[in-house]
């Protein structure tokens, strides 16, 4: 291993070339699994139904900016399966980001060998935090660390007082970030220390007060123009769309239930007990003598994105995937410093990849089953999947009989009251209409929301028959079948 590390390090392109084989080679036994997280199927529908016209916040519901949802739908454009055209695109995303990470532990003065390795242990440890496809961070975190890397090479055009390079790095930082910002808001804590850290660096090259100030204008305007032109759009249509905007983008993640102390606990440990490998050498690049201004930027980074990790107090595991970046570019530097520093760290990533990854048995099969079954049997009519996966609607290609279609909106406990509309009445509204099939679980990937669940399992009680049931998680997904429609296989 560190033969073909000391080989391939020391130049650009044998690296990239490692790290996408190092990637496809991690994420390949996933590609195209419709169901690797609830999250990413969401988005590749919106994306999917956009194409079609559709408008997120009004016609399919959810928090996240509108640049994530037009990212997926750009990414349904490919030509072949869908899903396996978001994965590839995410690969291509991962690899990116862990080669600029490996660039980056170098300017910290990481040795090329580690360097690398820090970005091999990125794409490791990514699969480790529900990374493996394509939720959110995979795609941002190219943002963030292009962003960063810019960010690193400060202190050196301080030192040449080059004003012109802080002040074009600056605005294609704070660009950079502004992307982040329309695929997840919490980058914006990154986008301003990277701001903050041009604005310091500008004045040590001699950069005047007026000029600075100006700069700095520039820079936030840049940050906010793709979140500002998106707003611009929904103002367009009139207020009332612009409130249904405003509220699922800002308002909406206030009124969001806790989760349980035990569950956060839980969650805490299990994410920073995996992380604990590169906490301890960012504690040991603490004492690195003497110190380089370049790794107390990278500190500041990590600080930045530990905050916007607290920031909604959830704490899934994915959210840890921001930090990761930030560490592994640090951790890097410490690992040149022991022979047997690289290969325990990356034996270690495959250890708890084989156990925690390559073990966990693929529902892929179950779920384009599902989708199958319920495009066969739905007809023209909308079915309606109540808990399960909302990718569903697209395996079988029918409408969607609501907005709220991510189905932890109205079937599960902590969006209860957070959703804009009441949950009760739009379920009885849904069932009224009489839909062919419903699509639920009988383990809950949350707590049930009583009443919406109460209403659900009344009507299927009613008018009801269990045709499908197959393995989901720890439980299983059910689909059931309207009692005065024949099945259909």
């Amino acid at each position: 291993m560190m033969r073909t590390l000391s080989a391939v390090a020391r130049s650009p392109l044998p690296s990239a070339l490692l790290l996408l084989l190092v990637a496809v080679l991690l994420r390949a036994h996933d590609f195209g699994n419709p169901v690797i997280h609830v999250d990413e199927q969401y988005y590749l529908l919106v994306g999917d139904r956009m194409l079609h016209g559709a408008w997120p916040y009004l016609d399919l519901w959810d928090r996240k900016p509108v640049g994530l949802f037009a990212l997926f739908a750009a990414m349904r454009m490919l030509p072949g399966d869908p899903i396996l055209g978001y994965q590839l695109t995410a690969t291509l995303f991962a690899t990116a980001t862990a080669f600029l990470i490996a660039r980056g532990a170098v300017r910290l003065g990481a040795t090329a060998e580690a360097a690398l390795a820090g970005g091999v242990a990125y794409l490791i440890w990514l699969s480790l935090f529900s990374g493996g496809g394509g939720q959110s961070p995979v795609f941002y975190n190219l943002f963030t660390v292009g962003a960063a890397l810019l960010t690193l090479h400060l202190p050196q055009w301080a030192a040449r007082r080059d004003t012109r390079a802080i002040l074009l790095s600056g605005a294609a930082a704070c660009f950079l970030s502004g992307l982040a910002i329309q695929t997840k808001y919490t980058p914006v804590v990154e986008g301003a220390w990277f701001g903050l850290a041009h604005c310091w660096y500008a004045r040590r090259a001699g950069v005047s007060w007026g000029v600075l100030i100006l700069a700095a204008l520039t820079w936030i305007i840049l940050a906010l123009l793709p979140t500002l032109a998106v707003m611009a759009v929904y103002w367009q249509r009139g207020p009332a769309v612009f409130e249904a905007f405003w509220f699922a983008n800002f308002a909406s993640v206030t009124l969001r239930k806790g989760y349980p102390a035990a569950k956060i606990a839980g969650r805490l440990a299990g994410s920073w007990s995996q992380l604990s490998p590169f906490v301890l050498c960012a504690v040991l690049a603490l004492r690195t003598r003497p110190w380089r201004a370049e790794l107390g930027l990278a500190f500041g980074w990590l600080a930045a994105a530990l905050i916007a990790y607290a920031m909604i107090g959830a704490f899934f595991d994915h959210y840890a995937l921001p930090v990761l970046a930030p560490l592994t570019m640090i951790a890097a530097t410490m690992l040149g410093r022991r022979r047997w520093a690289i290969p325990l760290l990356l034996a270690t990533g495959l250890i708890l990849f084989a156990t925690r990854v390559l073990t966990v048995p693929s529902d892929a099969a179950g779920a384009r089953l599902v989708g199958r079954v319920v495009g066969v049997n739905s007809g023209h009519e909308c079915p309606y999947v109540f808990a399960g996966d909302s990718v569903t609607y697209l395996l079988a290609g029918t409408c969607i009989p609501t907005a709220r279609a991510f189905p932890s909106t109205l079937a599960y406990e902590p969006e209860r009251g957070a959703s804009g509309v009441d949950e009760v009445a739009e379920v009885r509204r849904i069932l009224a209409t009489r839909p062919p099939v419903i699509v639920t679980l009988d383990q809950p990937f949350a707590t049930w929301n009583r009443a919406t669940h109460a209403l659900v399992e009344q009507a299927i009680a009613r008018d009801y028959r269990l045709v499908l049931r197959v393995p989901r998680e720890e439980g299983h997904s059910l689909v059931y079948l309207r009692r005065d429609r024949p099945f259909m296989r």
